[in-house]
């Protein structure tokens, strides 16, 4: 009660705090949005297509690193029960050429099934622009690259000497260097080098029972009578590439650092303020503790405070991120969040704020009442 009181009839004084509370939750909230979006963009082969289940190369530890896959791998996929519907799908490293850009630039370019109902990139890709694309040479790009790519819907360019039509844009697609295109398989064997020719990166496939998909995996994995390659679930593939990405590359680390450094910013002024505002109250707390009210009661009320503090603060902050979430991706940075990691972030705030409570109790401890009450 008296820690409810004094936060409602003292809220200027507990204002700065509140603040500084917010800042700090929304700082980890937008790094942590920043390398969900970032990282999670490294798997958007993934992630936009429907597909259950992945084939590649052995030892693949990132979706970018595929080597060329023995076609016959195709046969034993289709005939087995539990399987609906198989895809090739072709990656393809390429020069990019632009009139309007000098010099070329690589790029990533996926070769995929354009017949109705294709798995690859299904979540991105409409109707209308997969039937596009079946044209031989016709290409759809982020619409965030034309810039960079120095083109337009209906430009052209070419990818390895071979000319291509930019027939669509679209959101989503971004990558974390260089540009991701997509084309029709047709168009991807076209632009391969002889190294590559026809064979594919990758194959995809879909169960016939979503429930029964890791069965189907764990069979698949089993045979080895068309050579080597390895099998993964989309949500196993797409969590191996982006920790890939963020654990083991130099951008990874240094975004990880950011964060870090971020965390420990926003700590310290956090529990700084936080210190400063309970400690105003020190006088009457002594008043309270010369009247006989115990330590104990004294750490409940002040740890309270904390804990309303805390709470308005994060509410604050989550209130601030969405809008800064909204306004990032209408600008197409690439943000995103889920329920788990904003409530993680929450959760740290609020110990941030709940040990500064803790440093105030100690000093409230340390002090004698008949000095603070001169």
């Amino acid at each position: 009660m008296l820690a409810r009181k004094t936060l409602i009839h003292e809220w200027p004084r507990f204002l700065p705090a509140v603040v500084a509370v917010a800042f700090s939750g929304l700082l980890l909230l937008a790094q942590a949005g920043l390398v969900l979006g970032i990282f999670g963009n490294a798997a958007v082969y993934i992630t936009a297509s429907d597909a259950d289940i992945w084939i590649g190369s052995p030892g693949t530890q990132s979706i970018d690193q595929g080597l060329p896959l023995n076609p016959d791998i195709e046969m034993p996929l289709r005939m087995d029960r539990g399987i609906a519907a198989v895809e090739p799908f072709y990656l393809r490293s390429a020069e990019w050429r632009s009139p309007e850009v000098h010099g070329g630039m690589s790029v990533a370019v996926s070769g995929v099934d354009v017949r109705p109902g294709g798995m690859l990139f299904s979540r991105l890709l409409s109707p209308d622009l997969r039937e596009r694309l079946a044209e031989i040479g016709t290409i759809v790009v982020d619409r965030a690259d034309l810039h960079k790519l120095g083109t337009r819907q209906g430009g052209q360019a070419t990818l390895n000497g071979h000319p291509v039509r930019v027939i669509g844009v679209i959101s989503g697609l971004r990558a974390l260097d260089g540009a991701n295109v997509l084309a029709s398989s047709d168009t991807a064997r076209l632009i391969s080098t002889p190294d590559e020719g026809d064979l594919p990166t990758y194959f995809v496939a879909k169960a016939r029972n979503p429930s029964e998909a890791e069965a189907v995996r764990e069979r698949i994995a089993n045979q080895r009578s068309f050579g080597a390659y390895e099998v993964w679930s989309s949500k196993e593939f797409s969590k191996k590439t982006q920790l890939y990405w963020l654990l083991q590359t130099g951008a990874g680390a240094g975004v990880l650092f950011l964060a870090g450094v971020v965390f420990l910013a926003g700590a310290a002024i956090t529990s700084q303020t936080l210190i400063a505002a309970i400690a105003g109250s020190m006088r009457a707390y002594a008043t309270l503790k010369a009247m006989g009210v115990s330590a104990s009661s004294l750490r409940t009320v002040v740890l309270k405070q904390a804990f309303g503090v805390g709470v308005t603060g994060t509410a604050l902050a989550a209130i601030l991120c969405v809008v800064l979430l909204t306004i990032a991706r209408g600008q197409n940075v690439p943000v995103r969040m889920t329920p788990m990691v904003a409530a993680i972030c929450a959760i740290l705030v609020m110990a941030i704020a709940l040990i500064s409570g803790l440093f105030a109790v100690r000093r409230l401890h340390r002090e004698d009442p008949a000095s603070l009450l001169r």
